[in-house]
């Protein structure tokens, strides 16, 4: 079952997918940390440091008349006190990515700290689950 806080970071992320595959820069923009230090990783590019150098990126992704359609699935969430990391898979029409989203809890809302998404060269055909030994191998090509 599904902690309340973990309910919580879940709607978060939720929120991030809706801002990005609505283009809407504010909405972005309000998601972000203000008090943590923040980073990006996009798919190819450097590591972005810093809510300027974040924010904007996302505005030139989101403006761009090419910006990527996308849909989140298969989230995974890690809550750990005032900070969660979600694990998910992103859909794009391209393919796949996996992303990592990293949040801090500041002034009792969840909001990003980081966020790093990478292709998936090969994705195991099993099911997740969700009592699955912790000490368990992940699929191959899960980190390769």
């Amino acid at each position: 079952m599904m902690s309340t806080g973990e309910q919580e970071v879940l709607e978060a992320n939720a929120a991030f997918y809706e801002a990005f595959a609505g283009r809407d820069v504010e909405a972005m923009d309000d998601l972000w940390a203000r008090q943590a230090s923040v980073s990006c990783c996009h798919p190819g590019w450097s590591l972005l440091l810093g809510r300027r150098a974040v924010l904007e990126s996302w505005r030139s992704i989101l403006e761009a008349p090419s910006a990527p359609e996308v849909a989140c699935s298969r989230e995974v969430v890690h809550l750990l006190g005032d900070v969660a990391v979600v694990l998910c898979v992103e859909t794009l029409t391209e393919g796949q990515l996996m992303a990592t989203n990293v949040f801090a809890r500041e002034f009792g809302r969840w909001r990003i700290l980081h966020h790093h998404a990478s292709m998936i060269l090969a994705d195991s055909d099993e099911d997740e689950d969700e009592d699955e030994d912790e000490d368990e191998e992940p699929p191959s090509g899960f980190l390769n």
